[in-house]
């Protein structure tokens, strides 16, 4: 019976070659649209997933809460591990920390030679963190790997590029920074893509001890560098640990009036998808953000399905007389439903075999632009072969049903006369979907401009600093390289397009910042903290910072003057600022004298609000020398750059890159997303386009021997295109009357993470319902133009 019924379903569907691209088409872009959603999805719900004993595995982070609100990081004072390894034992059963480094890493030859230098990260783990974290070793083991200093663990990937061979590179030696040399002790399987955790050069935990500039007592020093995670033991509730560690906090942090400093923990599963705690690999994916791509791939395949539905009750007149040809011959209506159901069915597998086609093609594209190794191998990843499956019965049911109901349930009697008519519920039902469609069309298209026009404003908006033109040369800040600064600096300078220079941690605007208490005038600290910039005198100059009052400070290499913004100022109730000159600031146990204000900047993203700043003098801490070059020559002065660098410092590895580069990618979610509206409000528009077009078939095909009379007693062409239109531009209208206020809350709702942002007019809205009227007139226009020119004869030779 299936046989036969797939027989009709072909013949008919190869009868009807017009009806059935259009619907392949449409059901193939919106399956391969959900296909590429799903298999993005899969790839970041599976982070950090397949550990032993994942359930009971934490990590420590620490959070504030002062009067300017809440903040927390994933960083941890380097005593605390010892300290929870201590205070509970009988609730935690190991305690592992792991700390970030980074540096020179490099190799010699047999000879003696150097044949690597490469800068790379570097991690220092306790042996407890792998017995957590349950990571396949192909040589060693983590008691004997990292329990010794100056011993160092590798990936797989990574002994390959340092050694050639993984096999042969135990014993080995590594240097690092020129200054530690460690021997490979163990081998790591090479880290996944999907993995939280970028372990590829591992070195122990008593190597990190020994080094003579950490202080392993200081609980008042929290970098997120250093992690700790923790393994509760079985049968341990971790809301018994978070109940208890208010207290672990009181008995180790030292109380103020200021803020309130305490210990949280934070699942392994939820490492991955917080925004506000970051983790080594710095990939973070918000499940809000995901659970929005799912519904935009719902309202996709909602869409198709509705097309289809419109576009099969367009075609169920034309088979009216083989419905009642094979009802006479007794047929049941189960038996007809069956049958259609078949052809849906059959439709649906042909759109899923041209949909894997089309995720094939846009699969470069979307690993581009998410910048992750998404995989459409069903082999690997079975589960999106049984997505596709179940995508295909899910459509096949929602879209077949309806109209198998419908032409199944045609009298026989009137379907061979031929005067089946549509009824007036069918049709309401049909209206009902256009509106749907619509509505979802115009949020996707108000959402699009507005997503849009607020990227444009953050482009475009002035930051109280000029960032373009700016290169960031990355410079050491040992003993032996701070000699050399000025060197690198005059010869720097005199380079031809240059226009200046300056030493400094980070620029005006960083995701790197540095947060302190401070003491304003001799009296107790303030209530707040400051945002503390480290640079030259040359800092104001080179990004082009604007004095409200005072003047910059001196050339000095400690603190000796200071300058702050006006936030500041304001902050600590001072009206005129030129009455803040001269008055003392003392920040990281040393005492400066205020002799400038500059004017507001934006030293985060947009997201966030401006913050307090302090922008002194300490030479010890550069990280960066700022390049302001003229913009015309900048591909002439880099390798200049680059060149005069690798003379000066012939023993380290050059870095750089642009101040406007790394502001631009504070926005990258924005942007994203900002290219996934323009995509999927395309799509949407195209497939409403046929929805349209399956609509208007529908009632042509219905209203012909109408338009025939009315155009045997005189109406004009004109007259019957718009008597056909109005209608469907009605029902536009109303789209966009239920789109508006949905529209309105969801732009509102992402606007609102904006400190600074567009205002919210009307104009988004208005263009949305210029833009679907437009198309609706055109697409219904194309076909009752084609119905009100038809042959009246043709109507009409039967009556």
């Amino acid at each position: 019976m299936f046989k036969l019924n797939l027989k009709i379903a072909w013949r008919n569907l190869w009868k009807n070659k017009g009806y059935t691209f259009i619907n392949v088409l449409g059901l193939s872009i919106g399956m391969a649209s959900c296909i590429l959603i799903f298999i993005f999805i899969r790839y970041e719900m599976s982070f950090d997933e397949g550990f032993k004993n994942e359930d009971r595995i934490f990590r420590i982070t620490t959070n504030w809460t002062s009067p300017d609100g809440f903040e927390e990081s994933q960083g941890v004072p380097k005593p605390a591990p010892a300290a929870l390894r201590n205070d509970f034992k009988n609730q935690i059963e190991k305690v592992g920390a792991i700390c970030q480094d980074g540096g020179i890493i490099k190799v010699k030859d047999d000879a003696g030679k150097e044949k690597i230098k490469t800068l790379e990260d570097i991690f220092y783990a306790e042996p407890e963190f792998f017995q957590i974290m349950s990571f396949e070793w192909l040589q060693g083991n983590p008691m004997q790997s990292l329990s010794q200093p100056n011993s160092v663990v590798l990936s797989k990937d990574m002994a390959a590029r340092l050694f050639g061979d993984w096999n042969k590179a135990v014993g080995k030696i590594i240097n690092y920074q020129n200054r530690d040399d460690f021997m490979v002790t163990g081998i790591l399987q090479e880290m996944p893509q999907n993995s939280s955790f970028p372990l590829n050069i591992v070195v122990s935990y008593e190597t990190f001890r020994k080094h003579p500039n950490e202080r392993f007592d200081n609980w008042g020093n929290v970098s997120s560098n250093d992690e700790c995670y923790f393994l509760l033991k079985d049968g341990v509730s971790i809301d018994e640990v978070r109940g208890a560690l208010p207290k672990f906090s009181d008995k180790y942090f030292k109380r103020d009036n200021i803020s309130k400093q305490e210990i949280s923990a934070q699942s392994l599963g939820d490492i991955h998808y917080n925004e506000n705690l970051g983790n080594f690999s710095s990939k973070t994916m918000s499940k809000k953000e995901l659970y929005g791509l799912g519904v935009i791939g719902a309202f996709l395949m909602l869409t198709a399905c509705i097309n289809f539905i419109n576009l099969a009750t367009a075609q169920a007149v034309s088979r009216s007389k083989e419905v009642g040809v094979r009802k006479v011959m007794g047929s049941l209506r189960k038996q007809l439903v069956f049958q259609f159901l078949t052809e849906t069915l059959t439709i649906s597998v042909f759109a899923m075999l041209v949909a894997c086609v089309l995720t094939e093609v846009a699969l470069p594209g979307m690993r581009g632009l998410f910048q992750e190794e998404i995989s459409f191998s069903i082999i690997q990843h079975p589960i999106i072969f049984v997505f596709m499956i179940g995508l295909v019965i899910v459509v096949s049911f929602l879209a077949g049903f309806y109209p198998a109901m419908v032409m199944s349930g045609f009298s026989p009697a009137l379907a061979i006369k031929n005067k089946i008519t549509a009824n007036a519920g069918g049709l309401s039902l049909r209206k009902v979907l256009v509106v749907v469609q619509f509505s979802i069309t115009v949020v996707l298209i108000i959402g699009t401009l507005v997503v849009l026009k607020q990227m444009n404003y953050m482009r475009e908006k002035p930051l109280g600093f000029n960032p373009s033109a700016i290169a960031l040369v990355n410079v050491r800040n040992d003993s032996l390289s701070l000699i050399k600064y000025q060197i690198l600096q005059d010869r720097i300078s005199k380079i031809p397009g240059v226009l200046t220079t300056s030493f400094c941690r980070n620029p005006p605007s960083s995701s790197n910042n540095n947060e302190t208490n401070f003491k304003y005038n001799g009296t107790e600290k303030a209530n707040f903290q400051a945002n503390t910039k480290i640079a030259d005198e040359n800092y104001f100059k080179t990004f082009g910072l604007t004095f409200v009052a005072g003047k910059a400070f001196s050339k000095s290499d400690t603190i000796k003057e200071v300058v702050v913004n006006e936030t500041t100022l304001r902050k600590l109730n001072v009206v005129n600022f030129n009455d803040a000159l001269g008055k003392k600031i003392r920040i990281f146990g040393k005492e400066g004298t205020l002799v400038g204000v500059v004017k507001d900047f934006n030293n985060l993203s947009l997201h966030e609000p401006i913050s307090p700043i302090i922008i002194t003098t300490i030479k010890d801490n550069y990280q960066n020398l700022a390049v302001k070059m003229d913009s015309k020559q900048i591909k002439s002065i880099m390798p200049q750059i680059e060149r005069i660098w690798n003379n000066t410092f012939p023993e380290n590895y050059y870095r750089a890159s642009f101040v406007d580069d790394d502001i631009s990618q504070y926005y990258e979610t924005e942007r994203v997303m900002g290219v996934l509206f323009k995509v999927f409000a395309g799509i949407i528009i195209f497939i409403s386009f046929i929805g349209l077009f399956g609509l208007i078939s529908f009632v042509a095909t219905q209203r012909t021997k109408e338009v025939a009379v009315r155009k045997v007693l005189g109406a004009s062409t004109f007259e019957l295109v718009k008597m056909l239109n109005g209608s469907f531009l009605l029902m536009v209208f109303i789209a966009n009357l239920v789109a508006w206020p949905l529209a309105y809350l969801f732009v509102s709702k992402w606007l609102s993470t904006f400190t600074y942002r567009i205002d919210l007019s009307i104009w988004p809205f208005v263009l949305a319902m210029v833009i679907s009227m437009l198309i609706t007139l055109i697409t219904v226009s194309l076909r009752s133009f084609k119905a009100a020119r038809a042959n009246t004869i043709d109507a009409l030779k039967y009556e």
